[in-house]
């Protein structure tokens, strides 16, 4: 009978026991004699964990009764959660497992997934982290994080040490298109192979836009609901088996956490507010024994008081043989294509540092393709190579305009038709992108479509899949924009498209404002609402709405989604107002930053490159006003003059010293002799050095 038991249980057996319990097994059975130490030995060169215990149970299962009933009773008296584990909960767990696999397990077959394994381990959110929009802290770091430590994958969920506890609550952050969802599919379906963290009984993985489908629910539901096949869920929150919940894109809830109010529930039976249910099982009321696992943008995980985290993490972007290797698989069938789209790329300083982000290099890897494509076309005016955000976006969506036109071209009538569809597209998405990113919305559902008079037949356009990507559950089907700057871009066309007729403010939905006319008080308002948002989440977005009065946008989208050199009418009193955003005083911010990036966009260089020649030409001393440190604060992130060594010998004083720290923080190697510094400049430096954003290695 007790022979038996080794046998049923065998496959079970093999897929649960850790390699700690499993040299305990093999310690106890030495020490009843039921294994030699030849058979140990052997055992232990198995090429693998499944295969060890494999050899193990094999050698056990061939002595007879008393050996299959000393290893059962071991494992009952030692680890009776791992015992009624595999002789109870396992036709569950396998269904379970099963179930994941094939969810999990499309499209991670291939793919570069080396930096997803080893991830950086972090002491908290920074500041910019907590305050500024992801593209703005790509570009302020350059891409790079302060982080001495990385922990791999596999050890996500484990102690540090052998003094300490495995980690309750674990936040991994990374910016939009970083690959966190990406992550934790990696994670599920490698576990669910067993191929780490076996010690886990349960991986639990749920998203918030799953979440934002309901109104309220209760622990004991949200299980059932999630994963019906567990039909014991008793066993997760008494604890019995060892579990993982995640809670995937925290950006994407549609209620903010609210920590300091959280109405206190003990029941895992009790229907309560789905906000409220999150907050219980962070601050551990609810699933006390379970490890929490959130994945989230940096701004949105600040909701998390730092206290309650145990482990933070952060996935990092592409090193640059892999950014290599991940346009190789772009241009599968074109290596030559692929090599020209990176010498594009590693030529603009600012692209480079951008692109070190799959989702935002996969963008500028088709458009930059795209246009490499067109500039051999003899019959066409050779373009100019994609160098701005506006650019370059414009070029993914005149790629993705021309997918949906027929391929012969003299059927005018039906290109005419095919352009007119697109444009009801994507002004639709345009509009429902605008008021998505007024409410901080981006996960749309079938009501939020048909409230904004989105036709759902026509998002199965190939236009569409390039700009939206959809989710189908069983209980709901889920939109969202392939990344966030695409619903940004598109947001811009529909506000310079709407603003040129509007008569009331287009920020207030419902249309009750005082009157605004004309399209320069529609474009002040927005960067006005721009300098003014705390949140900074409006900063692409009027990016964006300056490049398109760019001569170069305009050209690339006329006729397209832009009337031809309508932006004349607009372009310099833009300019001019961007330019009084920048003559206040010596108060340089991340604001006055993007309005310089503002002036880039809409094509307006002059400030920038006077600067940037006295840079170098080392005649910056008593030309720095504040319209000049404002462009000064603007090069420090993206002139190739600042690379290896950012020279500002000999041109500070105390305020514009002052007025730059911020951006100093991101200069690796800082050179600032001969400034006749006094003390209160020092202190000032020295408060720099010791912020947790600072990225200075070397200062002179």
């Amino acid at each position: 009978m007790e022979e038996a038991w080794i046998n049923r249980y065998r496959k079970q057996l093999v897929r649960s026991i850790s390699p700690q319990f499993l040299e305990e097994i093999i310690c106890h059975l030495r020490r009843l004699d039921l294994l030699t130490v030849e058979e140990a030995g052997r055992a232990q060169e198995a090429s693998s964990l499944p295969e060890q215990v494999r050899a193990v149970v094999d050698i056990l299962a061939g002595k007879g009764s008393y050996a299959s009933q000393s290893l059962q009773t071991f494992i009952e008296t030692t680890n009776s959660q791992l015992y009624l584990h595999i002789t109870v909960y396992e036709p569950m767990v396998q269904k379970h497992l099963e179930s994941l696999q094939n969810y999990y397990g499309n499209g991670l077959e291939t793919g570069p997934f080396q930096r997803l394994t080893n991830l950086l381990l972090v002491e908290g959110l920074t500041d910019i982290q907590q305050k500024e929009h992801d593209i703005l802290q790509i570009e302020a770091t350059k891409g790079l994080r302060n982080a001495s430590k990385s922990i791999p994958l596999e050890k996500l969920f484990l102690p540090l040490s052998k003094v300490s506890i495995p980690p309750r609550i674990s936040v991994t952050i990374g910016v939009a298109g970083i690959g966190k969802s990406t992550l934790v599919k990696l994670f599920v379906y490698t576990w669910a192979k067993g191929e780490i963290n076996r010690d886990i009984i349960f991986v639990l993985p749920l998203t918030f836009r799953e979440l934002n489908t309901y109104e309220k629910l209760s622990a004991e539901r949200l299980i059932c609901l999630a994963f019906p096949h567990i039909t014991e869920p008793n066993c997760i929150w008494a604890g019995a088996a060892r579990t993982l919940l995640i809670l995937d894109g925290l950006d994407e809830f549609k209620t903010p956490l609210d920590f300091s109010n959280t109405v206190v529930c003990t029941d895992p039976k009790k229907e309560i507010q789905v906000d409220n249910l999150i907050t219980n099982i962070i601050r551990g009321n609810l699933l006390q024994e379970a490890s929490v696992w959130v994945t989230s943008r940096p701004t949105a995980a600040s909701q998390i008081p730092g206290g309650l985290v145990d482990r933070m993490t952060e996935i990092r972007g592409f090193g640059a043989a892999e950014m290599k290797d991940f346009l190789d698989q772009m241009f599968l069938d074109n290596r030559d294509l692929s090599g020209q789209v990176l010498r594009h790329i590693r030529a603009n300083r600012s692209l480079h540092v951008m692109c070190t982000v799959p989702g935002f290099c996969w963008i500028s890897g088709s458009s930059i393709g795209y246009y490499l494509k067109n500039s051999t076309d003899q019959s066409q005016e050779t373009p100019v190579v994609p160098r701005t955000l506006s650019e370059i976006y414009s070029y993914y969506f005149k790629m993705a305009l021309s997918s949906d036109w027929p391929e012969k071209p003299r059927e005018s009538l039906r290109i005419e038709q095919a352009v007119n569809n697109s444009k009801k597209i994507v002004g639709s998405l345009g509009r429902l992108a605008f008021y998505g990113l007024l409410k901080k919305k981006y996960v749309f559902y079938e009501q939020d479509m048909k409230a904004y008079g989105i036709d759902l037949s026509l998002l199965q356009s190939s236009l569409c899949s390039r700009l939206l990507l959809k989710e189908e559950m069983q209980s709901f089907t889920a939109y969202y924009f392939s990344h966030l700057t695409i619903q940004e871009f598109l947001a811009a066309i529909y506000y310079y498209t709407a603003a040129k007729r509007a008569i009331f403010d287009l920020f207030t939905e419902s249309g009750m404002s005082w009157p605004k006319l004309g399209f320069l008080n529609h474009f002040k308002s927005a960067v006005q609402r721009s300098l003014q948002a705390e949140d900074r989440q409006l900063d692409i977005f009027v990016r964006f709405l300056s490049g398109l009065l760019s001569p170069q946008v305009n050209k690339l989208l006329s006729g397209w989604l832009l009337v031809k050199d309508e932006h004349n009418s607009f372009r310099s009193q833009a300019i001019s107002f961007l330019q009084g955003c920048l003559n206040t005083n010596y108060d340089i911010s991340s604001r006055t930053v993007n309005t310089m990036h503002c002036l880039y966009e809409i094509q307006h260089t002059e400030i920038a490159k006077t600067v940037e020649e006295a840079m170098k030409n080392e005649s910056l001393a008593r030309m720095l006003t504040p319209v000049n440190c404002s462009a000064l604060a603007y090069l420090l992130q993206v002139s190739d003059v600042c690379m290896e060594e950012t020279n500002l010998s000999n041109c500070l004083t105390y305020n514009v010293c002052k007025s730059l720290l911020s951006q100093l923080l991101f200069c690796h190697n800082l050179r600032l002799d001969n400034n006749q510094f006094k003390d209160n400049v020092m202190e000032l430096l020295g408060s720099v050095l010791s912020v947790k954003d600072c990225q200075i290695q070397k200062l002179r």
